[in-house]
């Protein structure tokens, strides 16, 4: 069944936010600290190994440079943090609705596993990436919702809207996105990854969402400059 990986992907993520939320209550401040700082230790470490794969360093520094223009000028982080906000107006009392949806979004949709995962669902494959990245985005959901609320459960918005995309353009991907192409956006994703886990461990907030584009300006620079 077509988005079968990205429903068992959402399915995965509400049960860890129910879970975490439930939970959240018998967890001190110190715990969500320090289970704040493992998983942005974990997310580091997954950033880090997927931007160090790329072998065209020169279309990663283009991708983020012209991608991080083109974010500015949409302001992707400006829309996201007001419907975040809007929905913080509308649970008020919850937690921080905004901040939690806002980072697991992030952290959810950016990455090898949500690009490759809903390529193999949309060519016909068994999911078999989607069923790992559920279980890795379940237990971060629990983290995440016991820690910034449960605005984290609204991620699952832009999870199906992500990742169901690309499953349904797979046909047109099996061209344009080569081996190639592949390594780059997903180097381009892991250096965003690295932006998160920053955040994640309270080092420093960067415009993670207005660097969005630059995983799929990468694309076009790989194919321009014939490296496809």
């Amino acid at each position: 069944m077509i988005l079968q990986g990205t429903l068992v992907n959402i399915v995965a993520v509400i049960v860890g936010c129910l879970i975490g939320r439930w939970g959240g209550r018998f967890l001190s401040t110190q715990m969500r600290q320090t289970l704040m700082a493992g998983l942005g230790l974990a997310v580091l470490l997954i950033g880090l190994q997927l931007a160090m794969k790329s072998q065209q360093l020169m279309i990663v520094i283009g991708g983020l440079i012209f991608g991080g223009f083109i974010g500015e000028l949409i302001g992707i982080e400006r829309h996201l943090e007001a419907f975040g906000a809007g929905l913080q107006k509308r649970f008020s009392g919850l937690g921080s609705v905004a901040e939690g949806f806002v980072t697991s979004s992030l952290l959810f949709c950016v990455g090898a596993m949500a690009i490759m995962g809903a390529l193999q669902d949309g060519l016909g494959g068994k999911p078999t990436i989607l069923y790992a990245k559920s279980a890795l985005d379940g237990v971060a959901a629990i983290a995440l919702t016991s820690t910034l609320g449960i605005g984290v459960i609204f991620s699952i918005i832009p999870l199906l809207l992500y990742q169901g995309s690309i499953t349904l353009v797979a046909d047109l991907a099996k061209t344009v996105l080569t081996e190639p192409v592949i390594t780059e956006m997903n180097a381009v994703g892991g250096l965003l990854i690295v932006a998160i886990s920053l955040d994640l461990m309270g080092i420093k907030r960067l415009p993670v969402g207005n660097l969005l584009p630059a995983v799929f300006v990468v694309i076009g620079l790989v194919w321009g400059f014939g490296l496809a």
